[in-house]
């Protein structure tokens, strides 16, 4: 069975993932998203977010993982060929409350 965990490196810690927090926040911003919750994993990244329902979520995607990968990879030397990957997982909330999915991912900082 694949296990995409074998693959992960984990870099997203200390002053990267303070980096990327702040990041992934000027991003949204830009994009006038809200962020319901954040959990940066050292190896992962569970972002919860609401939008403007005109915007595509790969579109969103593409433009965080472009723009945080070009500046931690400026600031940073991780040694990867690549930063992220191009996958991504999205799910609309429309049967799940916000309040379940943001008590998940605050669950996963305890990992």
């Amino acid at each position: 069975m694949f296990d995409p965990a074998q693959y992960r490196k984990s870099v997203l810690e200390d002053e990267v993932r303070d980096r990327l927090e702040e990041l992934i926040e000027e991003k949204a911003g830009e994009l006038d998203l809200e962020i319901l919750a954040l959990a940066i994993r050292p190896d992962h990244v569970h972002l919860f977010i609401t939008g403007d329902p005109t915007l595509a979520p790969n579109k969103i995607m593409q433009q965080v993982k472009g723009y945080s990968s070009r500046h931690l990879r400026d600031e940073f030397d991780f040694g990867l060929p690549s930063l992220w990957t191009r996958s991504y997982f999205v799910s609309g909330a429309g049967d799940v409350s916000s309040e379940v999915i943001e008590e998940y991912i605050d669950a996963q900082a305890g990992e």
